[in-house]
């Protein structure tokens, strides 16, 4: 069956390639993209989905949401994503309206008037639009077939030594996400890590040779060299690709159930995803937490994806 998916995203280099293959598998029906303050502001962010709908053809609603995280003070990366948000690749002119409904309104009106289980939310940056929507409508966690999210790590940060940036941005949205009764799947550091664009990926990639594939390449040349120069990796890890690849082919990647909790407190240790796979703190599991990724079969789809949005012009 079709994965039906709501993708809610901060672009950012990696959103782009998950926008791409969320629109470009067949596998996966995206229903819309929702926008959420993480990698820059909202303006920037929202900005930069449209112009990644124009590029690669992808005509579903964008809706804007979260400016800011729910009590913290604003935190973006623009030395990973540039001061644009998306820097390296020339942006189209974007003359498309987005949706006239804020995305926590998408995202709810979306999930109630679907079949129950039948829609999965992929969120890829910080999780306030998530837990907005939890708030505004709490029965859109019994309806919810899954959470599917880029974020945190059970035995690294990049934002501190223990937080990755999607929950130390906003970690009372992630805590309430976490602690909600609907299955959640945990795509962090761990696993993205494993999920680099090498040299090989990218002459694939720019092998296509249409617009879309050169707008990829671009993507992952400014990608790779803050990532050379910032944090020390050869290649650049795509996070977010992860997650819509876990929906197009559960066999991407492996998971182990975990209790995952978000701490709020610590002077160090803020936006820490606490991961315990065992029974330490005696609570049950309520994430399945990523651990291995098939490489291999995840550059295989999102280049198949690539070539097919560069044949069709866009989403279906």
């Amino acid at each position: 069956m079709t994965e039906r998916l709501i993708l809610d995203c901060d672009p950012g280099h990696d959103d782009a390639l998950a926008m791409i293959l969320a629109a470009g598998d067949p596998r996966v029906e995206l229903l819309a993209v929702t926008t959420c303050a993480g990698n820059q502001t909202i303006e920037k962010v929202t900005r930069n989905a449209l112009a990644v709908c124009a590029v690669a053809g992808i005509d579903v609603p964008v809706a804007q949401g979260a400016a800011l995280p729910l009590v913290r003070e604003q935190t973006v990366a623009a030395d990973i994503h540039g001061d644009s948000g998306l820097d390296g690749p020339v942006l189209p002119e974007t003359t498309r309206a987005l949706d006239p409904r804020h995305a926590v309104d998408l995202i709810v009106e979306e999930v109630m008037a679907a079949e129950p289980g039948s829609i999965t939310l992929v969120p890829t940056g910080p999780l306030t639009n998530i837990a907005l929507a939890m708030r505004k409508e709490p029965r859109i966690v019994e309806r919810v077939k899954r959470v599917v999210l880029m974020g945190g790590g059970y035995s690294r940060g990049n934002v501190t030594p223990t937080a990755e940036f999607n929950i130390y941005v906003d970690p009372e949205a992630a805590e309430a996400v976490f602690a909600a009764d609907w299955p959640v799947t945990m795509v962090g550091l761990d696993l993205t890590h494993q999920a680099t664009a090498d040299a090989d990926v990218v002459e694939r990639i720019r092998a296509i040779g249409s617009p879309l594939s050169q707008f990829v390449v671009d993507v992952l040349t400014f990608f790779g060299s803050t990532y050379r120069e910032r944090q020390g990796f050869d290649a650049p890890p795509v996070h977010d690709l992860c997650c819509v690849a876990a929906l197009c082919d559960p066999a991407v990647l492996a998971t182990r159930p975990a209790f995952v909790t978000v701490e709020l407190a610590g002077r160090w240790t803020a936006g820490t995803t606490v991961t315990d796979f065992g029974d330490l703190l005696g609570r049950p599991h309520n994430t399945d937490v990523a651990t291995t990724l098939d490489r291999t079969r995840l550059w295989d789809m999102t280049v198949e994806a690539i070539e097919r949005l560069s044949r069709t012009g866009g989403a279906r």
